[in-house]
């Protein structure tokens, strides 16, 4: 017996005809699959917040406007960095930056540097050093795209005319600010108020209302709570009080110096400030301070937009007498100063030296602390500003065997080359090249002895010859330090034992190396 099956009717299934209902949907096939347009371009992110912007959301305001500008350019952001509450004037203390410039010098997977805006970029107040960085990403095969500049880079000439312009306006915003954060500060010190800084030793900062009415002490690092109220100092702990009332008395009414004076203080088994024992410049420090006869006193220090901080004359300090209660009088406190200058105009220079050189070879070393200690000389910063610097007051005190030492050098100098000419403070050697000799007497206070030299950054002066010498009397030459102006960083260079890789890349046993420098 056979049996007959029906085929399929249109729109039925073998399955019967509710299999319709229940079946799954066909999967999309090839052609029907929109293409999605693959990603051309990858980047990093950078964002920054400075500490002065209030809008404590900064950086995510940044991820958006940059992440939607990505986005809508089929750009893919891979990594993102953010420095938040940190400082564009330079690259320091800037770890995301740093860690991007790593990675961009390192990296091979993305070609572009998104930014909101050259103001997050920094605030770089030597333009060509912002630039540089540009120019650092640029090497590397990395583009800086600043998201809100408005224009594009197409090449043409406007595009790093209006990227200068935005460096240029965002340095200038710095200075200008700090300008009027400057003269803000000045203004609240003229008024007898605390403009900023820790409290000093023996005092408290308080804080007041609008009607000088002290509301509370302020606790070390604390700020004030209302903007419109201020800071003011006040007598603080009535042991430390009368300590710096005994200082005064112990070297103004009884006429003992700081050496006398700290040995006293550490027999009575006092704490200095910060802990241990009392120096003499420490004493020094305190007598010299007019806050104790209830003065304000702001800039006598001053360091603008991360510049180095240096010492203001007094013609630019700022001083308001009776703008707090006294711990001192003030009339102890000028006879305390009329003193000190007393004392400083008794020394002569030939007595300064002789007592310079007394310390020197006792120590092997000048210090703050060895100077104070004579108890007649003048601080060390005095000593060294009256003499042009440290290696000026070495020169100073041992003039007769750096310039024996200078004329012995220019001699075998003269002896290897054609043609050496004195020109001023420096050699012109073959009319190529112009080198300077600098003798260095040797620091033995330190755990091995050391020199120090200073590379001469004049565009007059081509090679810097350091001579680190034996020792004070004798004159022998131990080498040469050979430093090109172009490869050497501004400041002091110490030269020790321990210092090998300056020795290996800059040290000489003879004055062969110039020939070098004239081929």
């Amino acid at each position: 017996m056979s049996s007959t099956t029906d085929p399929p009717s249109a729109g039925s299934s073998p399955d019967g005809p509710s299999s319709e209902a229940h079946r799954p949907a066909l999967q999309e096939r090839w052609w029907d699959t929109p293409t999605t347009p693959a990603t051309q371009v990858r980047a990093v992110a950078y964002y920054r917040h400075s500490a002065q912007d209030k809008q404590k959301n900064s950086v995510e305001i940044q991820m958006q406007q940059v992440q939607e500008w990505a986005k809508a350019n089929r750009i893919e952001i891979i990594h993102e960095f953010a420095d938040r509450g940190k400082s564009g004037l330079t690259a320091d203390g800037r770890p995301a930056f740093t860690d991007m410039m790593d990675l961009v010098r390192t990296a091979r997977d993305f070609t572009r540097v998104l930014v909101l805006d050259v103001s997050r970029w920094g605030r770089f107040q030597d333009l060509d050093l912002s630039a540089s960085y540009s120019a650092e990403c640029k090497t590397h095969g990395k583009e800086v795209v600043y998201v809100n500049l408005g224009i594009e880079n197409d090449g043409s000439p406007v595009y790093p005319l209006m990227v200068g312009f935005e460096r240029w306006r965002s340095a200038q915003y710095s200075r200008e600010l700090s300008d009027k954060v400057h003269r803000g500060s000045i203004k609240v010190a003229e008024q007898g108020y605390r403009a900023g800084g820790a409290a000093p030793y023996a005092t408290h900062r308080v804080m007041v209302n609008e009607e000088d009415v002290p509301q509370k002490v302020l606790e070390p690092g604390e700020h004030k709570a209302i903007s419109d109220w201020r800071v003011k100092l006040a007598p603080g702990e009535g042991q430390q009080v009368a300590v710096i009332q005994d200082i005064f008395h112990l070297f103004v009414e009884e006429s003992l110096d700081e050496r006398q004076i700290s040995g006293r203080l550490n027999q009575r088994c006092i704490s200095a400030p910060g802990g241990g024992a009392w120096s003499p410049q420490a004493v020094r420090r305190l007598l010299a301070n007019r806050t104790y006869a209830g003065a304000t006193v702001y800039n006598r220090a001053s360091s603008k937009l991360k510049g180095p901080r240096r010492r203001n004359p007094p013609s630019e300090w700022v001083i308001t007498d009776h703008a707090y209660e006294a711990i001192i009088p003030l009339e102890i406190f000028e006879r305390a100063q009329i003193r000190f200058a007393e004392r400083q105009s008794r020394i002569g220079t030939n007595e300064m030296l002789e007592r310079l050189r007394a310390i020197y070879t006792k120590h092997g070393v000048l210090t703050e602390a060895l100077v104070a200690a004579d108890g007649v000389l003048p601080s060390l910063a005095s000593v060294t500003r009256h003499f042009g610097g440290v290696a000026g007051t070495l020169h100073q005190m041992y003039a007769e065997v750096q310039d024996r030492t200078r004329l012995d050098v220019q001699t075998r100098i003269a002896a290897l080359h054609d043609l050496v000419e004195p020109h001023l403070d420096f050699l012109v050697i073959n009319r190529r090249v112009t080198v300077i000799i600098q003798p260095a007497l040797p620091m033995t206070g330190c755990a091995s002895p050391s020199w120090l030299f200073r590379p001469d950054h004049r565009p007059v002066v081509d090679i810097t010859i350091g001579v680190p010498l034996a020792d004070r009397h004798s004159g022998e030459i131990l080498g040469y330090l050979a430093m090109p102006r172009l490869m050497m960083p501004t400041g002091w260079l110490r030269l020790s034992g321990a210092n090998t890789g300056l020795i290996t890349l800059h040290g000489y046993k003879g004055l062969d190396f110039l020939q070098e420098y004239l081929q």
